[in-house]
């Protein structure tokens, strides 16, 4: 029997390795990405309800309206699923509750439009196949299938949707520091193709991820010391905002062996072996910026 209620986590991500490499004639970005789940999570509790959908969120500067993708996703569901053999006319009762920050560069809102997707597919008796799943979650962000994915690490190409399962980030503590005020996704990539027009090497490459000095192995994923990670966003949205750069400075100096900005930002994470230090960076990020996190990889060992 399958169930009538079901709460489900989503989590963010960091984006270990970001490059764009080009851009289709719709206008969407190809890039190159290196993207891991980490245990900082949303939760979303669903339950089968009489006909349409009804939804509420706890969070700051969320929509709790037809704009949250929560809300869409489980609009498209019903969509596809509405007059299908033996399934009734049925809706949906969702409760979002909000502790990802939004437009932070962790794909929040794309990864609770993934939970959703697959816990509606749950609550309706995987009436839809994964291939499906996909195709919806396309229509709501690139990011929406790796989120959909079972692996908690993966190489995404395209504009995010092509993706190779690669093994999980290991032996790592990750400090995330939010500084507090949003960043548009769109007014980043935006701004990345105006200032980044006559330059060939971005727009121009289209060879696939290759992240060097990683060590890959199926016990999991381990970065050098020396390994230069890169985020091409990063340019764009720290010339907007320096604090971002003195973040990564802080993480650096409190003993991160690496610092990113993740996605478009404004959130940078830091990389610590040493667990002891990333608690001590983390607690004195917080006195400062709320939004700070001690975190670790989703699928570590």
């Amino acid at each position: 029997m399958q169930p009538a209620r079901v709460t489900v986590r989503a989590p963010a991500k960091i984006n270990l390795f970001l490059r764009i490499t080009g851009r289709r004639p719709d206008g969407y970005h190809l890039l190159s990405t290196w993207m891991q789940k980490v245990d900082l999570c949303d939760t979303i509790e669903l339950a089968v309800c009489g006909e349409g959908i009804r939804f509420s969120c706890t969070g700051d500067g969320v929509p709790g309206d037809r704009d949250n993708l929560v809300y869409r996703a489980a609009d498209l569901y019903l969509q596809a699923v509405r007059g299908r053999d033996g399934l009734p006319a049925l809706g949906a009762a969702i409760e979002l509750r909000k502790r990802i920050p939004v437009a932070a560069g962790l794909g929040g809102g794309s990864s609770d439009a993934a939970a959703t997707l697959r816990a509606m597919n749950g609550l309706f008796g995987s009436a839809l196949a994964p291939d499906e799943l996909v195709g919806l979650g396309l229509r709501l962000g690139a990011d929406v299938p790796f989120f959909l994915a079972d692996s908690p690490a993966a190489l995404a190409t395209g504009i995010g949707e092509i993706l190779r399962p690669v093994p999980s980030l290991q032996g790592y503590s990750v400090v995330l520091v939010n500084p507090g005020f949003p960043v548009s996704t769109r007014w980043a990539y935006q701004t990345f193709a105006l200032t980044k027009k006559e330059d060939a090497s971005n727009l121009a490459n289209l060879q696939e991820c290759v992240v060097e000095d990683v060590c890959w192995g199926d016990s999991g994923a381990m970065i050098q010391p020396d390994a230069p990670l890169v985020n091409d966003l990063e340019t764009v949205t720290v010339a907007r905002y320096p604090l971002l750069e003195r973040l990564k400075g802080e993480l650096l100096r409190h003993g991160a062996v690496q610092a990113l900005m993740s996605g478009s930002g404004p959130t940078v994470f830091g990389l610590f072996a040493d667990h002891h230090k990333a608690e001590a960076c983390c607690a004195a990020c917080k006195s400062r910026f709320a939004a700070s996190y001690l975190v670790a990889p989703v699928g570590e060992k």
